[in-house]
């Protein structure tokens, strides 16, 4: 399953538009986040399993990957 959403970040004093893509699928379970991270954005990957499995939401045994573009900007 692939879905894509739109999504803004601050650059300076500018904002840009990030580009939000996942994709579901069979494999190894797995939460991965690519792009040009910054440490932040690393360290949010476990919160944010965290954070759901606090809400009640489980997370499908499945490799979800999520692609933040530009990948260019931090």
């Amino acid at each position: 399953m692939f879905s894509k959403a739109y999504s803004a970040a601050i650059h300076g004093i500018d904002g840009l538009i990030v580009s939000v893509e996942a994709d579901v699928s069979d494999g190894l379970p797995l939460f991965d986040m690519v792009g040009y991270l910054g440490s932040e954005v690393k360290e949010a990957r476990e919160r944010v399993r965290i954070s759901l499995k606090n809400s009640g939401y489980r997370l499908p045994a499945k490799r979800i990957t999520v692609n933040l573009s530009p990948a260019d900007i931090r």
